[in-house]
């Protein structure tokens, strides 16, 4: 593929030869000037993993230096990634270009030193890469997960809710929407706006599970949209009306905030104008274990950082809604390796990266 460097050049050449004249060159050479700085990176080494210390790994990729070949394996990550124009990655250095990229709100330049590559290869590495794992593995949050939600570990959430207080002794998992801000759009900014936030954003609603899990995911929507309308959107109450019971038939529930319709399978806070005491006490119980949500939703901008950044998450020149899923994923992976604040409130064991990978 001619590079602007290449073009350059012929078009000096092709001047100093009179094939083309003054007024041709000047017009020519400057249509032919990209706009981009050229940064150094031939000075730099390619990726290497091994050169890395395992402080400086979970640093800047969240995860233990042993660890990253175990997610590329769980992952199913290729021995190679190639991009649209030929550019060539190894498979566990394109991983590494999403989780560095995540990780911190950071800029392709930023990354030239660990990489060692330009910064039009590293953007088209981190695309594919991206684009892979959503491709491969969007199904297991976007979907309905049989692993995450066999009737054995359903009986396991619903007694670890149980046996921390809550009141419903077949909650199962606690579902919520999450508004993500985003850059303010040149176009369509109302059907993004968040009144209730007061920004730009876009939404997703999530089912948190008390093994530390984010169990579903749906989304993006505009942020506009009110939670009991991505329930309808998302078909979730269908599943849980198909699947969610214990093996002698009885109905298990998710547990939401006041925006949610009330139904079998889903239940929420007592909402009247005057609240009996005994509807007080059961309100603060599921209120206490409830915020196992709000501790995931944290989970995934803490972690990766990048997508806490709204000046950079711009909708139309970047896949904002599917970066956030990836991290999602990604998080789920962190939490199968090292469990999170959820996992130990209740005192559930998350999946291991194989069982929760291995299923398709």
């Amino acid at each position: 593929m001619t590079t602007f460097k290449k073009t350059r050049k012929f078009l000096v050449e092709s001047y100093f030869d009179n094939i083309i004249d003054d007024e041709e060159f000047v017009l020519l050479y400057d249509s032919n000037f990209s706009k981009n700085p050229a940064f150094p990176y031939q000075e730099y080494g390619r990726f290497c993993l091994e050169k890395l210390e395992n402080t400086e790994c979970e640093a800047e990729l969240r995860f233990r230096k042993n660890d990253i070949p175990e997610l590329a394996e769980a992952l199913g990550i290729p021995e190679y990634f190639k991009c649209p124009q030929g550019t060539k990655a190894d498979g566990l250095e394109g991983l590494c270009a999403v989780l560095k990229r995540f990780a911190y709100p950071c800029r392709y330049s930023d990354m030239i030193p660990l990489f060692g590559r330009a910064v039009p290869e590293l953007s088209m590495i981190t695309n594919v890469v991206v684009d892979y794992i959503y491709d491969h593995h969007g199904h297991r949050v976007s979907h309905w997960n049989e692993m995450l939600f066999s009737p054995d570990n359903l009986k396991d959430y619903a007694s670890s809710i149980f046996l921390k207080g809550a009141a419903l002794n077949n909650c199962v998992g606690f579902i919520d929407g999450t508004v993500r801000a985003i850059c303010r759009p040149g176009k369509l900014q109302r059907a993004v706006y968040n009144g209730h936030k007061r920004v730009h954003a876009i939404k997703f609603q999530s089912v948190a599970l008390p093994n530390g899990m984010i169990g579903h995911l749906y989304g993006p929507m505009e942020g506009r949209r009110h939670d009991s309308f991505m329930l309808a959107q998302s078909g979730l109450l269908n599943q849980l009306q198909t699947f969610c019971f214990t093996e002698e038939g009885q109905p298990l529930c998710l547990y939401g905030d006041p925006a949610y319709p009330l139904r079998v399978h889903l239940q929420a806070p007592f909402r009247n104008a005057v609240l009996t005491q005994p509807m007080k006490e059961f309100n603060k119980s599921m209120s206490k274990v409830r915020i196992a949500v709000e501790w995931l939703f944290g989970d995934i901008v803490n972690y990766f950082k990048f997508m806490d950044f709204k000046k950079n998450l711009k909708i139309g020149l970047s896949c904002v809604g599917k970066m956030y899923i990836v991290c999602a994923i990604l998080r789920n992976a962190l939490t199968c390796l090292y469990g999170n604040q959820t996992s130990e409130y209740f005192g559930l064991s998350p999946p291991t990266l194989q069982e929760y990978f291995g299923n398709y």
